[in-house]
C-alpha cells in the first residue's frame, strides 16, 4: 500500500535520473542546523539555505537575547532589593544603551556556534538566499546577491521556523508597535528605555519581556484577554506568577480584549468598558505562527493547516519531504526543533532502510520569570482534562535550606504520580533555576525511575535540587507502611524487655 500510494503521489512529477544533494535543508534555525550538522557528519552532500541570520529565531530573537536582557534586569532588582541580603538598597544606574549594547554582544558571542563558516567547515555547503521546491527533488534558490541556483536532491527538510502574530486592529499599522522579534533592534537604537509601555500578550514571551522591562523602571501594563496568565499552568502557577510581575511593578490586566490602537494608546474593553492605555512602546507577543508562505508548498499539494502537516515520521505528503521546528508543530521550543531534527534528518537519509516516529513523551519547557516555571509531562489542569488518574506530591520551597539561605523561597515542587505506584506522569517546577531542577525529573521520565530511585539519589547538600529529593520523600511518607511500622513498634519494645 505504501508503494501504490508513493507511485499516485509522485504520478505528475518526473524525477531526475541522478541528484547533486542527499538533502537540501530549508532554513538555519535550531532543527536546520541540526540537520544538516547530522548529513554532514554521516558524509551525505547537504545544502543548508537560510535566507537572512544564521542561528534563527533563538540565537537572534527569541532564547538569546530576552535571557541577556533577563539578567540585567533581575541584577537591577537584586540591587534595588539588598537590604534582603543584608546589604545596603541602592537604586541601580544604568545606560539602557548599554544594557541593549549588551544584548548585542552576547548575541555577537554565541554567532559563530552557528556560523557560515563553522558549517562549511563541518561539510555543509551554505547558502544564502531564498528557497522554493519546484518539484519534489529540486529546489530553485534566490540568492542574496542577485544570482539563481537550482539543486536537484533526494531528499528535503523544511525549517523555515516561526513569526510573531499580528493581530488584526485597527490603527495599528501607524502606532510603531514592535513584536519580540523587532524590538532588540529598535530598543537598540534608543537612548532612553520607553517609560510606558504595553505588552500585549500574557504568555511566557509576554511575562518575561514584561517583568524583565519593569525590573529596569519601565512603566509596565501588561494585558490579556485571558482570566490569567500563563494558562496552560495549573492556576496556582498562574496566581504566583501574577503576583510576582505585580511585585515587579508591572500592572497586569487580564480579562481585556484588545480593540483597536489610537495614536499612542491601546483601546481594550471589559465587562463592556473601554480603557484607554497610553504607550511609548506597544510590543506585541500574543504568539508565532510557522512561516508556510513562498516556499512552493501549495504549488506541490503539501497540506498546511496552523503548521506543515507531516505524519508520525515528520514527512509530508512526499516521502522525501520532511518538515522539523516551529513550522511542523506542535511545541514551538528550540530544543524540541533540535529533537526533531534528528528524526527529520535520519528519516530523510536512511528512511528507505529504517524509518522512526518522533518521540513527544518526554517534552521539558520553561518560562523564566523570577520565580521560573518550568515543567514536563502532565500537570493536575491537563489530567483533569483527560480523564489520567493521578497522585499529587507537593514539596514547598520554603522548607528548603538552600532556598531559605538565598532568600529564594518562592514556589514548590510538583510531582503527578501513577495511583499506587512511584511512575512519574509530570512534573512543575516554580522556584529559582526551576530549568536546571527539571532535568532531573526529565531523565528519570525518559528512562522510566520513579520516584524510589530519585529518593536513593545521594544529592549534595545545600542545594536546590535537594527539593526533587524531599518531594519525593514526601511522596513516600504519605505512603509509609503503618501496619509494618507498629509491628515493628512493638518488636522495639520486646527489645527493651
Amino acid at each position: 500500500m505504501g508503494i501504490i500510494k508513493r507511485r499516485r503521489v509522485y504520478a505528475r512529477w518526473r524525477r531526475p535520473r541522478k541528484f547533486d544533494r542527499n538533502l537540501v535543508v530549508i532554513g538555519a534555525g535550531a532543527a536546520g542546523l541540526v540537520s544538516s550538522y547530522i548529513a554532514a557528519t554521516v558524509r551525505a552532500k547537504v545544502t543548508l539555505v537560510e535566507a537572512s541570520k544564521m542561528g534563527g529565531d533563538c540565537l537572534n530573537y527569541g532564547c538569546v537575547p530576552s535571557k541577556a536582557l533577563i539578567k540585567s534586569a533581575r541584577v537591577a532588582e537584586q540591587m534595588r532589593h539588598a537590604d534582603r541580603y543584608g546589604l545596603a538598597a541602592a537604586s541601580p544606574q544604568f545606560s539602557f544603551r548599554a544594557v541593549m549594547s549588551r544584548v548585542h554582544d552576547i548575541i555577537a558571542a554565541i554567532e559563530p556556534h552557528d556560523s557560515v563558516e563553522r558549517y562549511s567547515s563541518l561539510g555543509v555547503d551554505v547558502v544564502q538566499g531564498y528557497a522554493t521546491i519546484v518539484d519534489p527533488w529540486t529546489v530553485d534558490i534566490a540568492l542574496n546577491d542577485g544570482g539563481t541556483r537550482r539543486l536537484t536532491t533526494r531528499a528535503i527538510v523544511i525549517a523555515a521556523g516561526a513569526a510573531p502574530i499580528v493581530p488584526d486592529l485597527p490603527g495599528l499599522e501607524g502606532s510603531g508597535y514592535v513584536t519580540s522579534d523587532t524590538l532588540w533592534e529598535e530598543f537598540a537604537r534608543l537612548d532612553e528605555m520607553p517609560g510606558r509601555i504595553v505588552v500585549l500578550g500574557g504568555g511566557p514571551i509576554g511575562c518575561e519581556l514584561a517583568q524583565a522591562l519593569a525590573r529596569l523602571g519601565a512603566q509596565v501594563t501588561q494585558v490579556d484577554r485571558g482570566a490569567r496568565l500563563l494558562p496552560r499552568e495549573d492556576a496556582e502557577v498562574s496566581a504566583l506568577v501574577r503576583a510576582a510581575q505585580e511585585a515587579a511593578g508591572v500592572t497586569v490586566l487580564t480579562g481585556r480584549d484588545a480593540l483597536r490602537v489610537e495614536g499612542k494608546s491601546l483601546i481594550v474593553s471589559h465587562e463592556r468598558r473601554e480603557q484607554a492605555l497610553p504607550f511609548d512602546a506597544l510590543i506585541l507577543a500574543v504568539g508565532r505562527k510557522a512561516r508556510l508562505t513562498g516556499y512552493g508548498l501549495e504549488a506541490l499539494g503539501i497540506e498546511t493547516e496552523r503548521t506543515v502537516v507531516t505524519d508520525a515520521y515528520l514527512a509530508t505528503l512526499y516521502p522525501n519531504i520532511y518538515a522539523a521546528g516551529d513550522v511542523a508543530g506542535p511545541y514551538q521550543f528550540t530544543h524540541v526543533a533540535a529533537h526533531q531534527a534528528w528524526y527529520a534528518s535520519v528519516n530523510a537519509l536512511f528512511g528507505q532502510l529504517r524509518r522512526f516516529k518522533a518521540d513527544y513523551r518526554v517534552i521539558p519547557w520553561s518560562t523564566f520569570v523570577d520565580p521560573e516555571v518550568a515543567r514536563v509531562g502532565l500537570n493536575e489542569q491537563e489530567a483533569r482534562e483527560q480523564g489520567i488518574a493521578h497522585d499529587v506530591t507537593v514539596f514547598p520551597m520554603h522548607e528548603l535550606d538552600r532556598a531559605i539561605a538565598d532568600s529564594a523561597t518562592q514556589g514548590f515542587v510538583k510531582v503527578l504520580t501513577q495511583p499506587g505506584k512511584d511512575r512519574i506522569l509530570g512534573v512543575t517546577i516554580v522556584g529559582e533555576h526551576a530549568g536546571e531542577l527539571l532535568a532531573e525529573h526529565v531523565l528519570a521520565m525518559k528512562h522510566g525511575l520513579g520516584l524510589n530511585k530519585i529518593l536513593g539519589t545521594i544529592h549534595s547538600y545545600p542545594t536546590m535540587a535537594e527539593a526533587n529529593k524531599y518531594a519525593a520523600g514526601e511522596w513516600k511518607k504519605a505512603r509509609k507502611p503503618e501496619r509494618l511500622l507498629r509491628l515493628v513498634e512493638r518488636y522495639h519494645a520486646w527489645r527493651r524487655g
